[in-house]
C-alpha cells in the first residue's frame, strides 16, 4: 500500500519539496502519494485540504507561519489519527534560543522576499551563462569560480547548479590543439578548480554524445589514447599552477559542487585571515 505524503505550505512549498525528497532518498523504491498544498493562508483553504486529509490519510509535512491555521490543522490531524510534523521547528527553535529572537515576523514566504541576496543569485546566474565554454574570457576576474577541464567532464552543469547557488561561474575547456588565453594563468580573485575524470569513461560519454547527434563515433574525440593524452596534459596544467583538482568520475554535479563551495569557503577564510592559498595541487 502506498503512503500518502501530504505537504502544506502558506508559501511556495519549495523547502517542504526539498526536505520531503532528501527524506525519501534514503529508502528503497518507497511507494508514495504526494499531496502538495502550497499557498494555504485561510481557515476555509485549510478546511478543504483536511477533507482531503479524511479521504487519504497518511503523513503531514507542513511549514505554517499563522498560529490560528497551525493550531487548526493539528488539531485535526489529531482527531484523524494522522501523523503529523513540522521538520523546521526543531531547528528554528535551537536558533531562537542562540540568537535570542523570535523567527517568522508572521510573515508568510519571507524567505522568498527578492532581497539583495535574490539579486546577487540572478546576476550570478547571468553572468555564468555569458561565460559558459570560454566565452567572455576578458571579464574571467570578475567570476568566483572558474573551472577547467577537458571535454564533456561536467563543467556547463556544475557551473548551472553553482550559479543557483550565488556564484559567479566562468568555464573553460582544454584544448590540445588550442591553448587557454594567457589571462588563465594570472587571475587574482576567482578560484580555478581543475575538473578531471577516468579516460575510459570519459569516452563512453563522449561517445554516447555523438550518438545523440547522429555523428560519426569513430574519431580522435572517442579515440582512447588520445583521450588519455588529453587529461593526462590536463592534469599536468593544473599542478604546474596549484589549482585544486575534482575527480567527477563517480560524482554527482551535486557532489562536485559541494566539493567546489567547500575549497572556496576555505579560501575565502584563508583571504580573511591574510593567508595565501597552500602552493602545489589539492587533489580531491
Amino acid at each position: 500500500m502506498a503512503l500518502h505524503l501530504h505537504l502544506l505550505s502558506d508559501s511556495t512549498g519549495e523547502t517542504l519539496e526539498m526536505i520531503a525528497k532528501a527524506a525519501l532518498a534514503l529508502f528503497d523504491n518507497p511507494r508514495v502519494v504526494r499531496h502538495f498544498w502550497p499557498m494555504v493562508r485561510s481557515q476555509q483553504h485549510l478546511d478543504r485540504i483536511v477533507e482531503e486529509l479524511a479521504l487519504h490519510p497518511g503523513l503531514v509535512l507542513y511549514t505554517l507561519i499563522n498560529p490560528e491555521n497551525r493550531a487548526r490543522l493539528e488539531e485535526r490531524c489529531r482527531a484523524l489519527g494522522i501523523g503529523h510534523i513540522a521538520p523546521l521547528d526543531p531547528v528554528t527553535r535551537m536558533l531562537e534560543g542562540q540568537l535570542g529572537q523570535m523567527a517568522g515576523g508572521g510573515r508568510p514566504g519571507r524567505q522568498h522576499v527578492m532581497d539583495e541576496a535574490y539579486f546577487a543569485r540572478v546576476d550570478a546566474i547571468q553572468f555564468t551563462i555569458a561565460h559558459d565554454d570560454g566565452i567572455g574570457w576578458e571579464n574571467w576576474e570578475e567570476a568566483d569560480i572558474l573551472l577547467a577541464g577537458v571535454s564533456r567532464s561536467s563543467k556547463t552543469p556544475t557551473s548551472i547548479y553553482l550559479a543557483n547557488r550565488g556564484y559567479k561561474v566562468a568555464n573553460i575547456p582544454l584544448v590540445v590543439e588550442s591553448p587557454p588565453p594567457a589571462q588563465l594563468y594570472g587571475l587574482r580573485h576567482p578560484l580555478v578548480v581543475g575538473l578531471t575524470t577516468a579516460p575510459k569513461r570519459l569516452v563512453e560519454i563522449r561517445r554516447n554524445r555523438l550518438l545523440s547527434l547522429n555523428e560519426k563515433v569513430e574519431t580522435a574525440y572517442v579515440d582512447q589514447d588520445r583521450v588519455e593524452e588529453e587529461v593526462a596534459l590536463a592534469r599536468r596544467m593544473f599542478a604546474d599552477n596549484g589549482w585544486p583538482v575534482i575527480d567527477v568520475t563517480r560524482r554527482s554535479i551535486e557532489e562536485t559542487a559541494a566539493a567546489i563551495i567547500k575549497l572556496y569557503n576555505e579560501r575565502q577564510a584563508r583571504i580573511a585571515e591574510g593567508r595565501q592559498a597552500a602552493p602545489g595541487p589539492r587533489p580531491i
